[in-house]
This record gives C-alpha cells, structure tokens and sequence, in this order.
C-alpha cells in the first residue's frame, strides 16, 4: 500500500486506509482534510507532483480549478451580511453599466445561481484564452452582452463566466480585487494557504496538474460531440458554449507552463491552495474554527437553497441533457450523483479532474479533497477516488 503521510484522529483510520488504496492506483498525488466541529481530524497526502518529479506533502500546492468559485461565493456572502449586497437586487444597481443589452433586470442572485444567461463570452467579442488575463475587457464584455435565454429561466454552467460576473460585483462594492477581498478578510483571518493570483513566492510549492493528452494535432473534437447529440451548432448559444469549452481546455493546459494564469485572477478556476486550506475555508462557514466564523446559520441556510431544481438549460442544448444536471443554490452546487457530497445538506463545489470539496453543517463536517492528475469528468458519476474514503468517512461520523 503506498505511503501516506500526515495524521487522522482516533476513529478515523479507516479514512486513512481508504485514501491510500485510491491513491496506489493514481498516479499523481492528493492531499485530503476533514473538520469535524471546528477540529481537524482528518490531514493527510500521499503520492507524486509527477511532472516536479517529487513527493506530494504537506506544503504542495495545486490550483483548485472550480473549487474557486465556491471561495468567490463566500466573498459575496460576507459582503450580504455587511448589508452592501442584496441577493434580490439589480445587478446594475452595484454595477450600472451591466443594465445594457437588456439586462437592467438581472439579479444578484441569478449571478450565484448560473441562471443570468451569460454562460461564456459572445464570439463577437473576441475573448481569446490570453485575454481571460485582461480583467477590464473581459467584464466590459459581459456588460455589453444580450443575454442567452430569460435570466431566471433556464440555468446552465457559467464556467468561466462566473468569476468575472460576482468577482466585478465585488470590486465594485469592496473597492478590492476578488484576490485582495479573500487574501485580507478570508485567507488571512483563517491563516490558509490560499490565493486568487498566486504570489512568486509561492511559485516552488506548486505541483502542475496533469492528463492524458489526444492525440499531436488533433481537431477540437466539440463541434462534432454536439453534433452528435443533435445539438445546431451554428445557434448562438452553442457558438458560446463552444467558445467556453475552447477557452477552459486552453486554460487548463496553458495553467501550469505560463506565469501569468497562477498570477491573475481568474476567480472562475484559477485559486491555488491545499486541501487543508479549503477545508478549513469550508468549516469556516459552518462553525467556529481557531475563534472565526464566516458566515452565519442564516447566511449558509440561504446559499444552499436549491434555486435551479426547477429549471432546464436552454433549449438549443437540451439534447445535452444527461439526466444528472449540476445543481445550485447561491454559489454553490448542491448534491447530484456525479457530486454526492454528504446527501441532502450538504453544499460546495468541485474542481476539473477531480478536486472536491464540502460541508454539511448539521454533521458539522467540512471536507475537501485536491488532487494533480486530472481525472474526473464530472459526466459518468463520482470520480473513483472518492468513493472509499468517503464511505470510510460516512461510517466515521455515523451516518
């Protein structure tokens, strides 16, 4: 059985046990860390940062992918409780210039919740992958944009859109970047290893993210998926969901052998931290940990409110339906069987290949779960990584 390094408390071996069985068939690394009312019980990792050509301990640290967004949510949350943010609010009223292109009429909320009808970037706009790194054009952008169905009527994944839309609503009610509100109101007061942009300081704890390459050469393949599944391709909502599939793959490739996408912010996808920040990040919200807590009861009752269990994506793509659609409350996903967290309760987000991470305040449990080989699809249910460890897990804690 491969090596794990770090430490479970007492009842919680079986964790540990379950954790090293996935991870001796994979060959990347992980770290995994669980709360359990306010206390770490669970901090381990195991494995290789394969491209380093090094263990992966104690201090690796990955970029998170989606995981993010959950990280902007809670940003968003925190101002709500200050009263400088309304969830039923118009997003112009924060952001005046967004009321354009028949959007004046948007809410807060359909931001969080991916309903907005601004899933990726018009074609016309020209957002290329190197120009997710010029923050102005890319929010300009949005701002201009009609949107792709009736906001509040249809929900589909705002995958790279997501961090642009609430990040800006952020900037403008808190005068900081997204990456400065969370280094001094979250990452600090918690003294966690995790940044929006990361500083060069950091750049040697970094593991590179990994997965398997197609083929030198090879066209994009997306266009004739959703072809396949009968989906027009040349409607503008598949011109834009196709742009956003080009745009994340290009990210996720160009994330580890260029500077400037661990240094943005990018709050879509590009947070780097370990599995110990997010999970603490996570138990913040839900209970005291070392005297600080985030959000209160009210405030964490309201996000995991599932908000798009009644609604369908739009209705060029509904042949992409897979029967198991993402679910949301404010800015966070509720559980599905590709993401089965702790069940009904539970609330977070998970990350491209495999990242994962959660909590359900009832058990008092947070969890978090990052990884550098990317393997998970997020399509064909729970990645198998997960599967022991939290079986293991839900004995644990008795459930």
């Amino acid at each position: 059985m491969i090596g794990v390094g770090g430490s479970v408390a007492q009842g919680f071996e079986a964790v540990r046990d379950a954790f090293a069985q996935a991870q001796a068939n994979d060959e990347g690394g992980a770290q995994l860390c669980v709360y359990r009312g306010g206390l770490r019980v669970v901090d381990i990792w195991a494995g290789t940062d394969k491209i380093r050509a090094r263990p992966y301990g104690e201090s690796t640290i990955s970029m998170l992918m989606s995981c993010t967004k959950a990280a902007v949510a809670l940003c968003a949350h925190m101002l709500a409780e200050r009263g400088q943010l309304d969830y039923d609010a118009p997003v112009a009223r924060y952001w005046p210039e967004f009321a354009s292109s028949g959007k004046a009429e948007i809410r807060v909320r359909e931001l969080l919740s991916h309903t907005a009808g601004l899933m990726g970037f018009d074609p016309e706009a020209e957002i290329a992958p190197a120009d997710l790194f010029d923050w102005n054009k890319c929010v300009d952008a949005l701002a201009r944009m009609r949107p792709l169905w009736m906001p509040g009527q249809a929900s589909f994944y705002h995958a790279v859109t997501y961090g642009f839309l609430v990040g800006e609503l952020i900037r403008r009610l808190s005068g900081k970047s997204v990456g400065e509100f969370f280094a001094g109101e979250v990452a600090a007061k918690l003294h966690i290893d995790m940044w929006i942009g990361l500083p060069v300081t950091q750049e040697a704890r970094y593991a590179p993210h990994f997965r398997a390459a197609g083929p030198a050469g090879e066209p994009n393949p997306w266009p004739n998926l959703l072809a396949v599944r009968g989906v027009d391709t040349k409607t503008r909502v598949a011109q834009v969901l196709l742009q956003s599939i080009v745009t994340t793959e290009s990210f996720i490739d160009m994330a580890n052998g260029d500077r400037r996408a661990r240094a943005a912010e990018l709050p879509a996808g590009n947070g780097i931290g370990n599995a110990r920040a997010l999970a603490k990040m996570y138990a913040s919200m839900i209970g005291t940990v070392d005297g600080v807590r985030l959000l209160s009861e009210r405030t964490v009752q309201r996000a995991r409110t599932p908000l798009t269990d009644n609604l369908k994506g739009p209705e060029e793509l509904s042949n992409l339906s897979s029967g198991d659609p993402q679910r949301f409350g404010l800015g966070f996903e509720l559980p599905r069987r590709a993401e089965p967290m702790f069940g009904p309760g539970s609330f977070g987000h998970a990350g491209a290949g495999g990242r994962m991470a959660f909590a359900h305040p009832e058990l008092g449990i947070a969890v978090a779960y990052v990884c550098n080989n990317m393997v998970w699809d997020g399509l064909s249910g729970p990645d198998k990584r997960w599967i022991g460890w939290t079986q293991a897990l839900r004995a644990a804690v008795g459930i």
